[in-house]
């Protein structure tokens, strides 16, 4: 008796936010079958690029083949966060809980129980059908109306249209534009895990992270338009991020390009993810990725030249020892003078 092999349903899905939170939309589409696409007045990216996924799911039957642009939620399924999270009662890495949990635990439900498939599309990079998922979750963001039919829409707002609309994935700059953000910009940056005590969890990690967020909190006292400004790399920057939310500051996250932590282990992975989407805005000053180390270095380099040509004031986290962290110390005293840098030494700190 012959196999009958189910056919596997290809569906793009994405969501956009105008503002983080703000009035939202997600959608998703079979290429040339049906689509879906729904509002929200007061939400998030990130429930959005999950809410879209979750409709499709519950909408389709069959094998599904999910295509998104959100590293958030391919990389839960590709790089099994889900199980993490399961094991620890619904709390992350950092042993806090799971943010969105009510999508999440009906997604990782179906996912045990389907048979779905995630994979990764890069955002308006020509793909057809991601650019169709887009336009019409930022039509549903616009209108904040329902929409749904049985084959491709003829009518959908136009592409220049979306760029009215910040991309899910937070605010997000036009890489040609570089602006900095309005307000009292603080730049943290410093040392990276090995000059930090390595990448396991350790005590001095927590000590800048609660360091950082005591100077943090007091300089929100003194600026009501306080902006923390960090890339979110491996060791001082990445805590000085989570020093931000925990005290409520504005955080905005500065990229030299996309995806900087492709090659990152999953737990950081996640931990990158979860403190992009807890970000007011995100900027990505360009937008080709580097080819090589050499390209990655002068990005970086450009990455320090903005900070330091758009900022006011600069925490940077130095054991006094490291030379590169050193030159940023440097650069940083040269822009905006002795009085606006502080040196936050591991060393100090109980």
């Amino acid at each position: 008796m012959a196999t009958v092999v189910e056919h596997r349903t290809t569906v793009y899905t994405d969501g956009a936010c105008s503002g983080n939170p703000g009035p939202g939309g997600w959608a998703w589409i079979v290429p040339d079958g049906p689509f879906a696409a729904g509002p929200a007045i007061d939400t998030t990216n990130q429930r959005m690029e999950l809410n879209a996924v979750l409709d499709a799911v519950e909408k389709l039957s069959g094998p599904l083949e999910i295509v998104s642009d959100s590293t958030y939620v391919v990389n839960c399924f590709r790089d099994g966060w889900w199980k993490g999270w399961l094991a620890r009662g619904w709390t992350n890495a950092n042993k806090k809980p799971v943010a969105n949990r009510d999508l999440w635990e009906p997604l990782v439900g179906a996912y045990q129980t389907r048979d779905l498939e995630f994979r990764w599309v890069k955002g308006h990079a020509g793909d057809q059908w991601n650019d169709y998922a887009d336009r019409l979750a930022v039509e549903a963001a616009l209108t904040q109306r329902h929409r749904s039919g049985d084959e491709t829409p003829s009518e959908i707002g136009a592409p220049d249209a979306v760029a009215a609309v910040p991309r899910a994935g937070v605010t997000t700059r036009d890489p040609t534009g570089r602006e900095p953000p309005e307000g009292h910009r603080l730049v943290v940056l410093g040392l990276r895990p090995q000059e930090l005590g390595g990448y396991d969890a350790t005590e001095v990690p927590d000590r800048i992270r609660r360091h950082l967020a005591e100077i943090i909190a007091a300089k929100a006292e003194m600026h009501a338009d306080l902006v923390v400004m960090t890339g979110l790399r491996l060791g001082a920057e990445m805590l000085a991020g989570e020093a931000a939310v925990h005290v409520g500051a504005r955080l905005v996250v500065v990229l030299p390009y996309p995806d900087p932590d492709a090659v990152w282990s999953a737990a950081f992975r996640e931990r990158f993810a979860a403190l992009s989407g807890q970000a007011d805005e995100v900027i990505t000053l360009q937008a080709k990725s580097p080819d090589d180390v050499k390209a990655s270095r002068g990005a970086l380099a450009r990455r320090d030249a903005w900070f330091a040509r758009n900022s006011h004031e600069s925490i940077v986290v130095w054991d006094h020892r490291d030379a590169d962290v050193g030159r940023t110390v440097k650069a940083m005293r040269t822009a905006l003078g002795d009085d606006e840098v502080w040196v936050v030494d591991p060393a100090t700190l109980r």
